[in-house]
Protein backbone atom coordinates (compact mmCIF):
# COMPACT_ATOMS: atom_id res chain seq x y z
CA UNK A 1 0.00 0.00 0.00
CA UNK A 2 1.16 3.57 -0.99
CA UNK A 3 -0.46 5.76 1.03
CA UNK A 4 0.16 5.62 4.57
CA UNK A 5 -1.28 7.81 8.02
CA UNK A 6 -0.66 10.79 7.71
CA UNK A 7 2.83 12.10 9.91
CA UNK A 8 2.39 16.00 9.60
CA UNK A 9 -0.53 18.72 9.05
CA UNK A 10 0.47 19.26 5.52
CA UNK A 11 0.87 16.17 4.50
CA UNK A 12 -2.83 15.94 5.78
CA UNK A 13 -3.53 18.51 2.61
CA UNK A 14 -5.11 16.56 -0.78
CA UNK A 15 -4.99 19.71 -3.29
CA UNK A 16 -7.53 19.72 -5.81
CA UNK A 17 -6.23 21.12 -9.09
CA UNK A 18 -9.74 21.81 -10.63
CA UNK A 19 -8.29 23.46 -13.74
CA UNK A 20 -8.14 22.78 -17.13
CA UNK A 21 -5.07 24.37 -18.12
CA UNK A 22 -1.87 22.81 -18.03
CA UNK A 23 0.19 25.39 -17.35
CA UNK A 24 -1.85 26.81 -14.83
CA UNK A 25 -1.42 23.40 -13.29
CA UNK A 26 2.45 23.59 -13.05
CA UNK A 27 1.82 26.80 -11.89
CA UNK A 28 -0.13 25.48 -9.24
CA UNK A 29 2.11 22.51 -8.43
CA UNK A 30 5.06 24.14 -8.25
CA UNK A 31 3.94 27.11 -5.58
CA UNK A 32 2.47 24.44 -3.26
CA UNK A 33 4.22 21.37 -3.51
CA UNK A 34 5.81 22.39 -0.44
CA UNK A 35 2.45 22.31 1.61
CA UNK A 36 0.30 19.58 0.60
CA UNK A 37 0.53 15.87 1.10
CA UNK A 38 -0.86 14.93 -2.63
CA UNK A 39 -2.19 16.69 -6.11
CA UNK A 40 -5.38 15.41 -6.59
CA UNK A 41 -6.23 14.71 -10.71
CA UNK A 42 -9.97 14.76 -11.32
CA UNK A 43 -11.73 14.72 -15.06
CA UNK A 44 -11.59 18.33 -15.21
CA UNK A 45 -8.00 18.08 -15.88
CA UNK A 46 -7.37 15.12 -17.01
CA UNK A 47 -10.04 15.40 -20.34
CA UNK A 48 -7.52 18.52 -20.49
CA UNK A 49 -4.26 17.25 -20.29
CA UNK A 50 -4.04 13.23 -19.92
CA UNK A 51 -1.48 11.48 -18.69
CA UNK A 52 1.18 14.79 -19.63
CA UNK A 53 0.29 16.21 -16.37
CA UNK A 54 0.30 13.33 -13.96
CA UNK A 55 3.99 13.08 -15.64
CA UNK A 56 4.46 16.56 -14.57
CA UNK A 57 3.56 16.21 -10.81
CA UNK A 58 5.76 13.15 -10.61
CA UNK A 59 8.66 14.87 -11.61
CA UNK A 60 8.03 18.06 -9.80
CA UNK A 61 8.23 16.01 -6.65
CA UNK A 62 4.27 15.55 -6.13
CA UNK A 63 2.43 12.99 -5.35
CA UNK A 64 -0.38 12.07 -7.50
CA UNK A 65 -4.31 11.10 -6.41
CA UNK A 66 -6.31 10.53 -9.36
CA UNK A 67 -9.55 11.03 -8.79
CA UNK A 68 -11.47 9.00 -11.65
CA UNK A 69 -14.52 7.47 -9.78
CA UNK A 70 -14.52 4.70 -12.31
CA UNK A 71 -17.64 2.29 -12.10
CA UNK A 72 -18.79 0.02 -14.32
CA UNK A 73 -18.67 -3.79 -15.26
CA UNK A 74 -15.37 -5.10 -13.14
CA UNK A 75 -13.39 -5.91 -16.41
CA UNK A 76 -13.42 -2.17 -17.62
CA UNK A 77 -12.95 -0.83 -14.12
CA UNK A 78 -9.92 -3.22 -13.92
CA UNK A 79 -8.18 -2.63 -17.32
CA UNK A 80 -8.33 1.32 -17.05
CA UNK A 81 -6.84 1.35 -12.90
CA UNK A 82 -3.72 -1.32 -14.66
CA UNK A 83 -3.15 1.70 -17.07
CA UNK A 84 -2.84 4.03 -14.03
CA UNK A 85 -0.37 1.72 -12.22
CA UNK A 86 1.99 1.94 -15.60
CA UNK A 87 1.33 5.28 -15.66
CA UNK A 88 2.80 5.81 -11.75
CA UNK A 89 -0.72 6.71 -10.28
CA UNK A 90 -0.22 5.43 -7.20
CA UNK A 91 -3.39 6.53 -5.26
CA UNK A 92 -6.88 6.48 -6.81
CA UNK A 93 -10.41 5.53 -6.51
CA UNK A 94 -13.56 3.70 -7.75
CA UNK A 95 -17.24 3.78 -6.89
CA UNK A 96 -17.73 1.18 -4.06
CA UNK A 97 -21.41 0.72 -5.87
CA UNK A 98 -19.73 -0.76 -8.47
CA UNK A 99 -20.13 -3.82 -6.45
CA UNK A 100 -17.83 -6.28 -5.02
CA UNK A 101 -16.86 -8.15 -7.96
CA UNK A 102 -15.40 -4.61 -9.29
CA UNK A 103 -13.48 -3.81 -6.28
CA UNK A 104 -11.70 -7.13 -5.79
CA UNK A 105 -10.91 -7.74 -9.75
CA UNK A 106 -9.56 -3.79 -9.84
CA UNK A 107 -7.28 -4.88 -6.66
CA UNK A 108 -6.19 -7.92 -7.91
CA UNK A 109 -5.03 -6.77 -11.46
CA UNK A 110 -3.92 -3.12 -9.93
CA UNK A 111 -1.20 -5.47 -7.60
CA UNK A 112 -0.58 -7.66 -10.52
CA UNK A 113 0.25 -4.87 -12.77
CA UNK A 114 2.68 -3.60 -10.06
CA UNK A 115 4.41 -6.34 -10.02
CA UNK A 116 4.92 -6.51 -13.57
CA UNK A 117 6.31 -3.30 -14.49
CA UNK A 118 8.15 -2.29 -11.15
CA UNK A 119 5.64 -0.09 -9.80
CA UNK A 120 4.58 0.54 -6.40
CA UNK A 121 1.29 -1.10 -4.85
CA UNK A 122 -1.56 1.08 -5.60
CA UNK A 123 -3.49 2.11 -2.63
CA UNK A 124 -7.39 2.25 -3.86
CA UNK A 125 -10.07 4.29 -2.43
CA UNK A 126 -13.66 3.60 -2.61
CA UNK A 127 -15.99 6.27 -2.97
CA UNK A 128 -19.07 6.04 -0.77
CA UNK A 129 -21.69 9.26 -1.90
CA UNK A 130 -20.69 12.35 -3.32
CA UNK A 131 -20.79 15.04 -1.27
CA UNK A 132 -23.02 16.69 -3.22
CA UNK A 133 -25.51 14.36 -2.36
CA UNK A 134 -27.54 14.58 0.71
CA UNK A 135 -30.50 12.60 2.45
CA UNK A 136 -33.04 14.31 0.16
CA UNK A 137 -31.58 13.03 -3.22
CA UNK A 138 -30.18 9.59 -1.29
CA UNK A 139 -34.03 8.72 -0.78
CA UNK A 140 -36.04 10.78 -3.20
CA UNK A 141 -33.89 10.21 -6.51
CA UNK A 142 -31.79 7.19 -5.39
CA UNK A 143 -34.56 5.61 -4.07
CA UNK A 144 -32.13 4.43 -1.04
CA UNK A 145 -34.65 4.22 1.93
CA UNK A 146 -32.01 4.45 4.43
CA UNK A 147 -30.54 6.69 7.02
CA UNK A 148 -27.38 8.11 4.66
CA UNK A 149 -25.07 7.18 7.90
CA UNK A 150 -26.19 4.01 7.48
CA UNK A 151 -25.70 4.11 4.06
CA UNK A 152 -22.44 4.96 3.85
CA UNK A 153 -21.47 2.33 6.97
CA UNK A 154 -22.02 -0.17 4.85
CA UNK A 155 -20.93 0.92 1.76
CA UNK A 156 -17.11 1.23 3.62
CA UNK A 157 -17.47 -2.07 4.85
CA UNK A 158 -18.02 -3.66 1.88
CA UNK A 159 -14.66 -1.71 0.47
CA UNK A 160 -12.66 -3.14 3.36
CA UNK A 161 -13.71 -6.74 2.90
CA UNK A 162 -13.24 -6.22 -1.01
CA UNK A 163 -9.55 -5.53 -0.12
CA UNK A 164 -9.74 -1.55 -0.57
CA UNK A 165 -7.67 0.41 1.80
CA UNK A 166 -9.61 3.25 2.03
CA UNK A 167 -13.11 5.35 1.27
CA UNK A 168 -13.69 8.99 0.69
CA UNK A 169 -16.18 9.83 2.74
CA UNK A 170 -17.55 12.82 4.93
CA UNK A 171 -16.65 13.44 8.12
CA UNK A 172 -19.50 13.15 9.70
CA UNK A 173 -19.42 9.12 8.81
CA UNK A 174 -15.95 8.73 9.59
CA UNK A 175 -16.31 7.93 12.97
CA UNK A 176 -18.56 4.79 12.44
CA UNK A 177 -16.39 3.95 9.39
CA UNK A 178 -13.53 4.28 12.31
CA UNK A 179 -15.17 1.85 14.32
CA UNK A 180 -16.32 -0.51 11.50
CA UNK A 181 -13.22 -1.04 9.98
CA UNK A 182 -10.52 -0.52 12.22
CA UNK A 183 -7.48 2.56 12.64
CA UNK A 184 -5.38 1.60 9.50
CA UNK A 185 -8.00 2.01 6.96
CA UNK A 186 -7.99 5.25 5.38
CA UNK A 187 -10.33 7.89 5.09
CA UNK A 188 -10.61 10.68 3.28
CA UNK A 189 -12.77 13.75 3.64
CA UNK A 190 -13.76 15.96 0.45
CA UNK A 191 -15.43 19.24 0.30
CA UNK A 192 -13.35 20.83 3.21
CA UNK A 193 -14.26 24.51 3.18
CA UNK A 194 -12.21 26.30 6.13
CA UNK A 195 -14.23 28.89 7.93
CA UNK A 196 -13.22 31.86 5.88
CA UNK A 197 -14.31 30.14 2.35
CA UNK A 198 -17.82 30.01 0.29
CA UNK A 199 -19.64 26.76 0.33
CA UNK A 200 -20.55 26.64 -3.33
CA UNK A 201 -22.10 22.90 -4.61
CA UNK A 202 -21.22 20.78 -1.66
CA UNK A 203 -24.05 19.99 0.50
CA UNK A 204 -21.96 17.78 3.10
CA UNK A 205 -19.19 20.49 4.17
CA UNK A 206 -17.10 20.52 6.48
CA UNK A 207 -14.29 22.55 8.40
CA UNK A 208 -11.02 21.29 8.43
CA UNK A 209 -11.43 21.58 12.53
CA UNK A 210 -14.19 19.28 12.06
CA UNK A 211 -12.41 16.53 9.84
CA UNK A 212 -9.70 16.06 12.22
CA UNK A 213 -11.92 15.44 15.48
CA UNK A 214 -13.96 13.36 13.21
CA UNK A 215 -10.76 10.75 12.90
CA UNK A 216 -10.30 12.00 9.17
CA UNK A 217 -7.19 11.04 8.08
CA UNK A 218 -6.81 13.21 4.90
CA UNK A 219 -8.51 16.34 3.24
CA UNK A 220 -9.48 17.10 -0.38
CA UNK A 221 -9.21 20.93 -0.71
CA UNK A 222 -9.93 22.95 -3.77
CA UNK A 223 -11.44 26.16 -4.16
CA UNK A 224 -10.32 27.59 -1.10
CA UNK A 225 -7.04 27.81 -2.18
CA UNK A 226 -7.06 27.91 -5.95
CA UNK A 227 -9.00 30.56 -6.23
CA UNK A 228 -7.35 32.27 -3.11
CA UNK A 229 -5.94 35.97 -3.99
CA UNK A 230 -2.81 34.48 -2.72
CA UNK A 231 -2.52 30.92 -2.62
CA UNK A 232 0.81 30.02 -0.45
CA UNK A 233 -1.32 32.31 2.58
CA UNK A 234 -4.13 30.59 2.23
CA UNK A 235 -2.90 26.57 2.20
CA UNK A 236 -1.03 28.01 5.54
CA UNK A 237 -3.97 28.97 6.70
CA UNK A 238 -5.70 25.75 6.56
CA UNK A 239 -1.90 24.01 7.26
CA UNK A 240 -2.56 26.31 10.94
CA UNK A 241 -6.50 24.67 11.47
CA UNK A 242 -5.20 21.15 11.09
CA UNK A 243 -2.40 21.62 13.58
CA UNK A 244 -4.38 23.25 16.51
CA UNK A 245 -7.02 20.83 15.43
CA UNK A 246 -4.48 17.96 16.19
CA UNK A 247 -4.08 19.78 19.61
CA UNK A 248 -7.19 19.99 20.77
CA UNK A 249 -8.18 16.21 18.65
CA UNK A 250 -10.35 13.88 21.14
CA UNK A 251 -8.23 11.32 23.29
CA UNK A 252 -10.78 8.47 22.13
CA UNK A 253 -9.81 9.34 18.36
Amino acid sequence: MTIEKPKTAKDRIILALDVDDFDEAKRLVLELKDYTGFFKVGLQLYTSCGFEVIKMINELGGKVFFDGKFHDIPNTVARACANLVKNDVSLFDVHIKGGSKMLTTTVKLAQETAKKYGKEIPSILGVTLLSSFGQKTLTQELNVNMNIDDYVDGLAKMAKDSGLDGVVASASEAPAIRKECGEDFIIVCPAIRPTWSVVNDQVRVVTPTDAIHSGVDYMVVGRPVICAENKTDAIKLIIDEIEEALETQPVSL
